[in-house]
């Protein structure tokens, strides 16, 4: 269902992953339960980076050196959780989107690592995250035109070589993304840094008690991925 390329298992031997497969969901706007979480997760992830840049935390620094080694400019492509982080610290506050959004955007900012939520409806076999060739097709959030990943970056792609992600987690396509008919997702937790193992089994618990309080009818399971363990197989 889901796996690293031997390629990129090489290239980046401190990767740590955690994932989600969760079935069952009726995705939808946040309810206040979970609205309040956000703003209090806000709150504190503000308070932090009061005494840090975004730039020096060490999984966002890890994740730019990343970025740095399949070519992508870390200034200019900001990986999921910088960006989110410098929105907070821009504007305050991260607007809401739905429940399975939101979730992940909590635990983004909590532990300053990409959390990608991908709606399976759209998503052909396997998803594999390779380095592209530049054949894929990907269609942009809020665009209908399909484009052609740059040869070389770190993609997300399924058996249809149709992109999840480009970049690795620096945007996500339109056909991916969570809405109110999402009843199937995988959910991705990413980093490089040298507590990335505990940190991401830490996000995969949170992640599955946010499930289990907002998500109750939905059934999970999940999976630690290195180098050394770099696929999922099936659920």
């Amino acid at each position: 269902m889901f796996a690293y390329d031997h390629a990129v298992a090489e290239r980046y031997p401190s990767l740590r992953s955690g994932v989600i497969h969760a079935t069952g969901l009726a995705n939808g706007p946040s309810p206040p339960g979970l609205l309040d979480e956000c703003r209090v997760e806000q709150q504190a992830a503000s308070e932090r980076l009061k005494a840090a840049a975004v730039a020096d935390l060490p999984s966002i620094a890890a994740w730019r050196r990343a970025f740095t080694r399949f070519g992508a400019k870390p200034t200019q492509h900001r990986n999921a959780a910088e960006a989110l982080l410098r929105r907070l610290a821009k504007h305050g506050g991260i607007p809401t989107v739905n429940t399975l959004a939101d979730l992940g955007n909590l635990v983004s900012i909590r532990y300053a690592m990409p959390v990608a939520v991908f709606d399976q409806a759209n998503i052909a076999g396997s998803t594999i995250v390779r380095f592209a060739t530049g054949a894929e097709r990907f269609t942009d959030l809020g665009s209908t035109d399909g484009v052609h990943p740059d040869p070389g970056e770190v993609v997300f792609v399924d058996s249809d070589d149709v992109v999840s992600a480009r970049r690795w987690c620096w945007r996500q396509s339109a056909q991916s993304a969570t809405s109110p008919t999402t009843v199937d997702a995988l959910i991705v937790v990413e980093g490089h840094h040298g507590t990335a193992r505990q940190d991401v089994m830490s996000a995969l618990t949170d992640l599955t008690s946010l499930l289990a309080s907002h998500q109750p009818d939905s059934q999970t399971k999940s999976f630690v991925l290195s180098p050394s363990n770099p696929r999922t197989g099936r659920p």
